[in-house]
């Protein structure tokens, strides 16, 4: 039987010595993702993560509606967005986009993910980076918790941008990080909002999601040297509402190599999250599942873990023209001259080039990905 209970207090007992044929570190969008994928496949699944499952929300939680019915997660949702409204200290510009995005409930969505997996979990920490040779003994990948060592001989780090298993970690504000901060005050509204003002964050925007009586308002900056408290206040003050509940996080926005040391990394652990715009949840669905049917792929002797791990590392590595482009725009956006980025958010509006600009965004992680019989291509 799958055990589903996670261990607290007293029954926080140790799990050194724990072996499994999937080890998944991190609950979160991509880490469940991957566990959903291996579902049904016969495989003992565990998934550990340093907090309760759906404790911890560090996003806005908004995504492509068209993702969470892909994936069965219709039920999560707070509230559908269709529209999104851009502001310059010049104008506001507001379109109708071909797909819409979904506030959801984060803990709602977790346990939603997890019931579609056949996986166990257990609340553990990963303990920092570990030599190669402590790492792999043969076949078997060690990994190091404050609960023991677990041992499987494929494992998976969703455990976001600090890339824990991997040998060279992330250091803010020295590495290509964004940094953003939200608050979560009783508000309502129709729109998916984003300032774009150097006033109020000089590199990056602010934005506010609207989820069914909540306004989750925040801003991120690209520069990671640049705090954003006070203008997540400011900006929180400027549309009369409270800066409460705080969360807050470090986000890539740059990718990283997919796997290393025999380990897959997915999600911000690899640096998925979009650039430009920051999002990173669809991203973390998509690779997730790529990642979940490399690994089923293994356990089901179609292939060997050394061919799962090049395939997977072409599959991510195939998507860096896209990543490249944003890239681009978030560099430029926030130097071109306010009145010319109106006047350019202006033009975007005719009702063609939104379903373009708007569609080749979502193609980079397109939904019908979550369709069971989309393959990653042979390399």
């Amino acid at each position: 039987m799958t055990e589903r209970a996670t261990a607290r207090g007293a029954e926080r007992h140790s799990l050194d010595g724990t072996t499994a044929d999937v080890l998944i570190c991190g609950a979160s969008f991509a880490g469940l993702a991957v566990a959903r994928e291996l579902a049904r496949c016969g495989a003992s699944v565990l998934l550990i993560d340093r907090y309760e499952l759906g404790d911890r929300a560090t996003s806005a939680c908004a995504t492509p509606t068209p993702w969470l019915h892909a994936l069965g997660l219709s039920a999560a949702i707070r509230q559908e967005i269709p529209n999104m409204r851009f502001t310059t200290p010049h104008g506001s510009v507001r379109y109708r986009l071909p797909w819409s995005w979904s506030a959801f409930d984060y803990r709602r969505l977790c346990q939603l993910l997890y019931a579609q997996s056949d996986a166990r979990f257990h609340t553990a920490k990963v303990h920092g980076c570990v030599t190669p040779e402590d790492l792999v003994a043969g076949d078997v990948i060690s990994v190091v918790t404050d609960r023991g060592v677990l041992r499987a001989p494929l494992v998976v780090d969703a455990m976001g941008w600090r890339r824990v298993l991997g040998q060279r970690g992330f250091q803010p504000p020295e590495a290509p990080l964004s940094r953003g901060l939200e608050v979560h005050p009783d508000g309502h509204g129709e729109d998916l909002e984003v300032w774009i003002e150097r006033s109020l964050v000089r590199q990056g925007y602010g934005w506010r999601v609207p989820a069914d009586g909540e306004a989750r308002v925040g801003v991120a900056s690209y520069a990671p040297a640049d705090h954003v408290r006070r203008p997540t206040v400011e900006l929180s003050e400027r549309l009369g509402l409270d800066p409460v509940r705080y969360q807050g996080n470090w986000f890539p926005h740059r990718l990283r190599p997919a796997i290393e040391n025999s380990i897959f990394f997915v999600g911000d652990s690899a640096g998925h999250c979009f650039p430009l715009s920051g999002e990173g949840i669809r991203t973390a669905f998509y690779f997730g599942i790529a990642c979940g049917r490399e690994l089923a792929a293994v356990l089901e002797q179609q292939r060997s873990r050394t061919e799962a791990l090049k395939r997977y590392a072409a599959f991510s590595a195939e998507h860096a023209r896209a990543y490249s482009i944003a890239a681009g725009l978030q560099r430029a956006i926030p130097v071109l001259p306010p009145r010319l980025l109106t006047a350019g958010l202006r033009l975007l509006r005719h009702p063609r080039l939104i379903d373009r600009s708007f569609g080749w965004y979502l193609d980079q992680a397109h939904p019908s990905f979550a369709t069971p019989g989309s393959e990653l291509p042979s390399t």
